[in-house]
């Protein structure tokens, strides 16, 4: 059958104009944005491609606005981590309760291309909008990148771009855990942060840094995580060894697993000689040795706030409104903290 003959069929997709012209999908999405770095020759093989098909340019945000599929297309990162998982399956439980399908698109890195490609594959599926886990920095200037017109919300998006967005009070909940441990009566918190292109980072060590300054103690300088239990454990082993260190925020529970076990391995005593506090709740801290005290995140209510939002700007034609938010974090006293020794 030739590609005339399937167009008669359906409209044509952007694969149908890479097919054509003899070019990768992402080279089509690079001559449709105009990109800089597309040679002269490919782009007039790809524009000619696209003349003969009658491809239309505005695809996406057509799509994305017209078709009702009763489908919502979802862009995440990095799906194996805690958070981002959740937050994923809490959107997902939401869209099913409003009676909508879910359609996902898993991203090694929240950037500019990534996106687009993604947008182009949800705009095919013919999804009635899209959320977007965008926890990184770099997500930004992607979300900049959204069709005018097009339904959307990010999850732990910036609160300071063109769209909608809901997430946790990662302020409040690195504050909340400073200040229980300040009110043990330790003299100041160390800190293992997660990455710094994370905003949930920068937001955990806002916190924690505000809660110090406020009740006028010493602020260390934070130790380098990257979420996993190892970079924990190697927190944990260097902590381990500076007698004077009572009390420690580790901005994720699998990081606290890792300095949990340095502890154990050093023979310091948890809480004994430091408490520990973690962030998340993940299921399995409730059993970490000992039980872990940290800060739950309600990823069922920001799945339910943002999966609310998304619908109204389908309903109402309200596209990319700018609503803002937040959901209040939950405090989890457990084992592995106490009272600062005298």
């Amino acid at each position: 059958m030739t590609v005339s003959s399937r167009q008669e069929r359906r409209s044509p997709v952007m694969a149908d104009v890479a097919r054509v012209a003899g070019v990768s999908h992402q080279t089509v999405s690079r001559v449709l944005n105009d990109h800089p770095n597309v040679r002269t020759e490919t782009r007039t093989r790809v524009l000619a491609a696209i003349d003969q098909l009658g491809y239309r340019r505005n695809l996406v945000a057509r799509a994305l606005v017209t078709r009702h599929s009763r489908t919502l297309g979802v862009v995440s990162f990095d799906t194996t981590l805690y958070g981002p998982a959740s937050t994923v399956y809490g959107i997902e439980q939401a869209a099913r309760a409003a009676g909508y399908f879910v359609s996902i698109v898993s991203l090694r890195t929240i950037d500019r291309a990534g996106v687009r490609e993604a947008l182009d594959y949800l705009a095919e599926q013919g999804v009635d909008g899209i959320v977007v886990v965008a926890p990184q920095r770099s997500a930004a200037s992607a979300l900049a990148d959204l069709p005018p017109g097009v339904p959307a919300v990010a999850v732990e998006g910036d609160h300071g771009g063109d769209v909608s967005v809901v997430s946790v009070d990662q302020v409040e909940g690195a504050r909340l855990a400073t200040e229980h441990l300040l009110g043990l009566g330790h003299e100041t918190v160390w800190h293992v942060r997660g990455p710094l292109d994370w905003l949930e980072a920068e937001g955990r060590i806002a916190g924690w840094r505000a809660a110090l300054e406020a009740a006028g103690r010493p602020v260390p300088e934070p130790l380098p995580g990257d979420w996993s239990p190892r970079s924990g454990y190697e927190a944990g082993r260097l902590l381990a060894r500076i007698p004077e260190i009572t009390a420690v925020f580790v901005a994720n529970d699998q990081m606290a697993l890792g300095a949990l076990r340095a502890f154990a391995e050093a023979g310091v005593d948890v809480p004994g000689r430091i408490s520990v506090v973690g962030f998340d709740d993940v299921p399995e801290s409730e059993f970490f040795s000992p039980p872990l005290t940290t800060v739950r995140q309600d990823f069922g209510a920001v799945g339910r706030h943002s999966i609310a939002m998304l619908l109204k700007q389908i309903e109402e034609g309200q596209a990319q409104s700018r609503e803002r938010f937040v959901v209040s974090p939950e405090f989890k006293v457990r084992a592995s903290t106490s009272p600062a020794r005298r």
